[in-house]
């Protein structure tokens, strides 16, 4: 399983937001500068989180996007299911009657179990979770500050 450069990018974006989250408003542009990605890309990425209602714009002078709550009250889960939809492996692991065998495969049940696993983890992690452990990563190496 790999998350798509849509569902990278996302939570790059969601990041710098939670990160800049105390000085208000952040401008497209500041924030794909910050994180490398297109300025007309993330236009595209911002839309969902806002429909969402993970992420409000704000229009005037001092407007820009930031987070609609608190980091920690946004999980990462939130944010892939935004950009990726529900993360699944097999469609057997949401509807087993598609498969006559699905009662006894093995297989079906590792995939519910990884599922159910990365689920628990990305439900849990917030984003005042990534900003404090990139914050701890940053003391320990300055360079890392710089992507």
């Amino acid at each position: 399983m790999k998350l798509s450069t849509r569902g990278r990018y996302t939570t790059k974006a969601a990041l710098d937001l939670a990160l800049n989250y105390e000085k208000g408003p952040a401008m497209l542009r500041e924030i794909a500068a910050r994180q490398g990605i297109s300025q007309r890309y993330l236009g595209q990425l911002i839309i969902p989180l806002t429909e969402a209602g993970l992420v409000k714009g704000i229009r005037g002078r001092s407007g820009g996007y930031m987070l609609a709550r608190p980091p920690g009250d946004i999980t990462l889960g939130e944010v892939i299911r935004v950009s990726e939809g529900d993360i699944r492996f097999e469609e057997c692991v949401d509807k087993p009657g598609i498969c006559e065998k699905s009662d006894n495969c093995v297989i079906r049940d590792v995939w519910s179990e990884t599922v159910e696993a990365v689920d628990k983890v990305l439900g849990s992690t917030t984003l005042q979770d990534l900003v404090d452990r990139r914050t701890g990563k940053e003391a320990v190496c300055p360079k890392q500050s710089q992507r």
